[in-house]
């Protein structure tokens, strides 16, 4: 068997093979727009490495990133990686709780957050208790002045099991997971994209989500780097920019989810003379119709994934030759995906199960969740990794989704928690408890809408005191965009919240009696 490959490895053969080759173009937010081929940005990197062994970060370290997206993300996780550290990127908007919370849990050597924002992030690092270096940035500057002139010659030999990246995603028991990522486990999301996209050398990625999210990096950074391809970067996302951008940049391949796509035909896009795209992945359902104009727009039959942060590679892909929209396609090759009862046996055709992958954890899974056992162990039956997801399977293998975890929201493409809004929400001094559940929404799939008991219903808070809170202590995506008082939240004779109530309170007449459910188990 051959042994795995290291992600720091995929760098450097790509540097040697295709060194005059292009590696990176950045559009800033002024339009303006800086190249480097692969040894032009190899030496940045080396630049970058020296000046963070001189920050202290070496083998096993940690180094956090709160940066949108910029070459000096791309640097400090290229160098970190090739010094045998690790990144751990948080969301740059997140609050100084949130970060706060992803430092603690880490202690980072150093971090990196924008000049504009850094009064959030000294905040979130004396929240954290840490003595860590911090450096701010601006990042726009395409010159990266902040990292020496001297450049690293060798690095140390890189294993890889070696831990190359933590990244947090909300989960069901409220607190973020740290999902522990390894040098193999970017390579083989590099090497597996990347054949699944039929991506070569002459290739080009459009990037415009973020670079602190699992999607960037495995399918679009890793993929390219695992073949020599380029990136086009872009700083941020624009709903009407991103026809313009592909064109300009002569992108033929790019990744996005369904939200983004429907803020793309909300705008009134059209079509762009001489765009090239030649493929383009999407996550989650979008509407027939919006299939067919956002084909036309992009002049190619846009492909469904699916995929996780602990699953590496999108481990469901539909293929070029009869894309269906509704679907998330086949098992990708190199993948292995079944759909399971709850005993472990496999579904039979058309009857909907759990989505499980198989794998080996480190490689082709994840390795393990941060410091929990507890959960890393729960979340697997035997080999089999649980998604919380269901689907169907046709008898061809074509896997049609069916539904997700209870506790998790797809907000805009982001993972919520609804019990982390919850925990934040009850956390309020005049609140005595909250439900949040999802509804949907034609932009963003769905929004968290929440549910309050006051402590004191003769003196409830105020709306807008509630929604400060929330801005206060969650990011964007994870704030209820309503919140209703209630007297009392529906429960079981448990004590089990009856959420099925909260989301149609008319359903009580079909819905099974607290009697029929208490001896339930839940997932």
């Amino acid at each position: 068997m051959t042994a795995p490959g290291t992600f720091s490895g995929a760098w450097h053969r790509s540097v040697a093979h295709a060194a005059g080759s292009s590696f990176l173009a950045f559009e800033g937010p002024d339009g303006a727009v800086r190249h480097w081929t692969y040894g032009e940005f190899d030496l940045v990197v080396r630049r970058t490495a020296a000046t963070l062994r001189g920050w202290g970060v070496g083998p096993g370290d940690a180094v956090h990133l709160a940066l949108t997206n910029s070459p000096t993300f791309v640097a400090v996780w290229l160098a970190a990686d090739a010094l045998g550290a690790c990144i751990v990127p948080s969301d740059p908007m997140g609050t100084a709780s949130e970060l706060a919370g992803h430092l603690r849990r880490t202690t980072p050597v150093v971090g990196l957050c924008a000049v504009g924002r850094q009064h959030t992030y000294r905040e979130a690092v004396t929240a954290a208790g840490l003595a860590m270096k911090t450096v701010a940035v601006d990042e726009s500057d395409t010159t990266l002045s902040r990292f020496a002139r001297m450049a690293v010659d060798a690095f140390p030999e890189v294993g890889p099991f070696d831990r190359a990246a933590v990244l947090f995603t909300s989960g069901t028991t409220g607190a973020p997971k740290g999902v522990v990522l390894t040098q193999a486990n970017y390579a083989f999301a590099g090497s597996t994209m990347a054949a699944a996209a039929g991506l070569r050398s002459h290739h080009r990625q459009l990037v415009v989500l973020p670079l602190f999210h699992a999607n960037a990096q495995y399918y679009s950074f890793a993929s390219a780097i695992s073949v020599g391809a380029s990136v086009a970067l872009m700083h941020t996302f624009s709903a009407t920019g991103f026809l313009a951008q592909a064109t300009r940049h002569g992108a033929t391949h790019a990744s996005l989810f369904a939200a983004p796509i429907r803020m793309i035909l909300q705008r009134g896009a059209v079509a762009v003379p001489g765009i090239a795209l030649e493929h383009c992945w999407y996550a989650m359902n979008i509407a027939d119709d919006q299939y067919a104009v956002l084909s036309d727009l992009l002049g190619c039959a846009p492909r469904q994934l699916y995929g996780m942060t602990e699953t590496i590679p999108a481990v469901l892909t539909d293929r070029a030759e009869r894309t269906v929209p509704s679907s998330m396609g086949f098992v990708t090759d190199g993948c292995l995906v079944d759909v399971q009862a709850a005993d472990g046996g496999s579904v039979e055709p058309g009857e909907t199960g759990e989505i499980v992958v198989g794998g080996t954890p480190g490689t082709t899974l994840f390795l393990e969740y941060l410091d929990d056992p507890e959960t890393t162990a729960r979340s697997f039956r035997g080999e089999w990794f649980l998604t919380g997801d269901r689907a169907t399977r046709c008898v061809d293998g074509r896997f049609t989704f069916a539904g997700r975890r209870a506790d998790v929201l797809k907000v805009a493409g982001e993972n919520v928690s609804t019990v982390e809004v919850e925990q934040v929400l009850s956390a309020h001094p005049l609140v005595l408890e909250a439900a949040v559940i999802g509804r949907p929404d034609d932009i963003r799939d769905e929004v968290p809408v929440a549910f309050v008991v006051a402590t004191d219903p003769t003196d409830p808070p105020s709306l807008d005191e509630l929604h400060a809170w929330c801005a206060d202590h969650l990011t964007k995506a994870k704030r209820p965009r309503d919140i209703e008082f209630v007297d009392t939240l529906p429960r079981t004779s448990v004590g089990k919240i009856r959420t099925f109530l909260l989301r149609d309170p008319d359903a009580e007449s079909a819905a099974p009696s607290p009697a029929e459910t208490a001896g339930r188990s839940s997932a």
